[in-house]
């Protein structure tokens, strides 16, 4: 916890450094006072590229085992970013006459190795340079030497820079400058700029506890000497016209070694985002500069965006800072993701061990689900999850919980059990008991704080006899003709509303063929839905407050969206399937399928030609073939009607299944993957590599619906979350 508090101030000043980047690139102040921004842009923000090489340098040695290994990954960090960056701007390049260079290969090679192919983008290999050099310094001579042999190239450096007019005056220094600056236009580079930055930035690394223990105060008091001095270098060397350039003073290494002690004084947690978002700011706003201009000529933005620099700077700062917030949390949610897939191979390769046949249970996508399925719903309904069957197969209690994480609050069983499991196993909100509850455990449903469904007008009095007030949601027969009261019962309905140990909070109707496209279907789904709101217009004229009213299960919805209720009863669509592939959908969402269904190879086996396999001899090799028994079988809740029609993916491609299908086991022809062995994983329901075989498949090749195929898979078969 202490580490990760330690370096809150570093985080904090890549933001401003950034910021100081693009005002360098601007100068904001050029037209209010050309000594303010010379000192904000020349003398202040030179501390900001030396910044950025000191944490480098930093963090390159900060508590690490290998630091040429981690010097290495950071070099191939940096290359890519460079790559980007060079792509990135590439048109830029191309406008502005780039390639029509006449030495158009000593140029190009001179600004990849030390210039940047375009003005700011010398950042990256000079600190490709810098890190390879200053690596090379410490690890053969220590720090001590390192620094001093990085600071006399540092001054070898200010020479051709702020100090260039000195330079000229000794011959032999004029000649070695000028043929330095045939192969890069700057000291300011990986050579002779950037390495004692590294070094001071890891001496300070190396130091630890030592680093430590010099005060705020004294390092707050040599940090604004620093600057005064910097100050006055700078003023003085602008003033006396011999600086070439102005990146290099003398006063700076002292300048950034204070400023960076004082960093490290500021405690706080770490800030991913704004280390992020600086690096984007550094590479992107130079587009933006051009973004911003032209916007100006193309769509009449106020000129005064590109006549005032100190209005430019604020615009281009603004849309840096921006991008580079939207590119963070870009990043963050692909890291999320990658993570969540590690995860996943993780807890994949832990079911694979010691198991022999398990199901597959996505978490993510059944979050995903629930959040299509209300992006979906119309204002003011609610999702329902219905949840009977341990969650048709998808795994019950956990299932709920994990939707319950997602938001969904209301949730239906079939059977009072079924209930009291899901309140045993914490799940909260309403629960909804769809089935029929003996009014003898009504005292359950109380004790469990459940909502019974009145299935008739009997079993309203029953339950409400037994003195104890229950909430229910009372039950309409609109055709269907398996629970609830009659459409001709409106008086027994309005005294099912009106009995003192009855809270009715609900009122439904089920639709018994909305999964229809049968032209008489669909017309009788309609009158179901009429004949349901002419009894709840009967209540209504009765002068019945109606609580809430559901109609629609999954297809329901899918295939009558405009019936907006209080809930939908969402059942096997939150599994991401469809009941069969012959189902009627009005509607496709993007569901994602939530279980998959894996075993393992037990044994692999070579048969001759005629020889028979499994029960009743069923299968009989026509030639030689290569057999593999899985270990799963209609004793897990696999259909045995599979037997010599079902297929499986080992090593993502499909093998048939022959023979009779097992109680325990069955057999596959995995000639086609010859590599099959004991101990692969056999994928059932569900993808592998490519390859998915859909539950919708299965089910319409066993001749049922995905809806029976799930609630049937055996409690022998593990639950695997992933």
């Amino acid at each position: 916890m202490r580490r990760n508090r330690a370096y809150a101030g570093l985080d904090r000043f890549r933001l401003l450094a950034a910021f100081l980047v693009i005002a360098i690139h601007i100068s904001p102040l050029e037209t209010i006072n050309g000594t303010g921004d010379f000192i904000l842009t020349r003398i202040i923000g030179r501390t900001a590229v030396p910044f950025f090489f000191m944490t480098s340098g930093f963090f390159l040695e900060k508590d690490v085992l290998d630091p040429a290994g981690k010097r290495k990954e950071f070099v191939k960090k940096l290359l890519m970013l460079y790559g980007i960056s060079i792509l990135l701007y590439l048109p830029l390049n191309v406008y502005m006459g780039y390639f029509r260079e006449t030495l158009l290969l000593p140029v190009l090679l001179k600004d990849l190795l030390f210039n940047g192919t375009l003005y700011h983008l010398w950042y990256f290999p000079a600190a490709v340079i810098g890190a390879i050099l200053s690596g090379v310094l410490i690890r053969r001579f220590g720090y001590r030497k390192a620094f001093l042999a990085a600071a006399g190239l540092y001054a070898a450096g200010f020479l051709g820079d702020s100090y260039f007019g000195i330079a000229q005056r000794v011959p032999v220094l004029r000649l070695f400058y000028e043929n330095l600056f045939a192969v890069s236009d700057y000291t300011r580079n990986g050579i002779f700029y950037a390495p004692v930055f590294f070094v001071m930035g890891g001496w300070i690394a190396a130091e630890g506890p030592k680093a430590g223990q010099k005060q705020t105060a004294s390092c707050l008091a040599g940090f604004l000497a620093g600057m005064a001095l910097m100050t006055a270098e700078g003023l003085l060397l602008r003033n006396s016209g011999i600086m070439r350039h102005d990146s290099m003073y003398l006063f700076l290494l002292p300048v950034m070694y204070f400023l960076f002690g004082l960093l490290l004084k500021i405690r706080g947690p770490r800030q991913s985002w704004a280390r992020d978002a600086s690096m984007i700011m550094y590479i992107v706003h130079p587009a933006l500069i051009v973004a911003v201009r032209a916007a100006v000529k193309l769509f009449s933005f106020p000129s005064a965006l590109v006549t005032q620099p100190l209005l430019l700077y604020a615009a281009v700062a603004v849309l840096s800072l921006g991008t580079g917030l939207f590119c963070h949390v870009l990043k963050t949610r692909i890291r999320r993701r990658q993570r969540g897939r590690n995860r996943k191979q993780c807890l994949r390769r832990r079911a694979q061990t010691g198991l022999r046949a398990w199901k597959e249970l996505d978490r993510e996508n059944l979050r995903h689900n629930v959040r299509v399925l209300e992006r979906a719903m119309p204002p003011g309904c609610s999702l329902m999850a219905v949840v009977k069957a341990e969650a048709y197969g998808c795994g019950g209690a956990q299932a709920a919980r994990c939707m319950m994480q997602a938001g969904v609050r209301t949730f239906a069983v079939a059977a009072l059990d079924e209930g009291i499991q899901l309140r045993k196993q914490e799940v909260r909100g309403e629960i909804l008991v769809l089935g029929y509850t003996h009014p003898d455990r009504a005292g359950e449903l109380r004790r469990y704080d459940l909502t019974q469904t009145v299935c008739d007008y009997e079993h309203a009095r029953a339950l409400n006899a037994g003195g104890r007030t229950l909430k229910v949601h009372l039950a309409v027969d609109t055709g269907m003709h398996r629970l609830g009261i009659g459409l001709q019962e409106a008086d027994r309905a309005e005294e099912i509303l009106g009995m003192k140990h009855l809270r009715v909070t609900g009122i439904f109707t089920h639709l018994s063929a909305a999964d229809s496209e049968v032209p008489e279907d669909r017309a009788f789904t309609e009158e179901q839905i009429r004949r349901f709101s002419l009894f709840l217009d009967e209540l209504f004229r009765r002068g019945i407050s109606l609580p809430a009213v559901h109609i629609q299960s999954s297809y329901g919805f899918l295939n009558y969206p405009a019936e907006g209720c209080s809930y939908v009863r969402a059942g096997i669509l939150l599994c991401g399937a469809d009941s069969s592939d012959r189902i009627y959908k009005a509607r496709k969402l993007d569901l994602r399928p939530v279980l998959s269904l894996r075993a393992k190879v037990a044994s692999v086996r070579t048969i001759g030609p005629g020889e028979s396999v499994g029960y009743n001899r069923t299968y009989q090799a026509e030639s030689r073939r290569r057999i593999a028994v899985v270990t799963i079988g209609y004793g897990d809740g696999y259909p045995r009607s599979l037997s010599g029609a079902g297929t499986v993916l080992i090593r993502g491609r499909r093998v048939p299944v022959i023979g009779r299908i097992c109680m325990d086991q069955l057999m596959v022809d995995v000639s086609a993957v010859p590599e099959t062995e004991p101990g692969d994983t056999a994928t059932l329901i569900g993808r592998d590599g490519r390859e998915e075989i859909r539950a919708e498949e299965v089910a319409g090749e066993a001749e049922t619906i995905v809806n029976e195929l799930f609630s049937r898979l055996g409690r022998r078969l593990r639950q695997v979350w992933v």
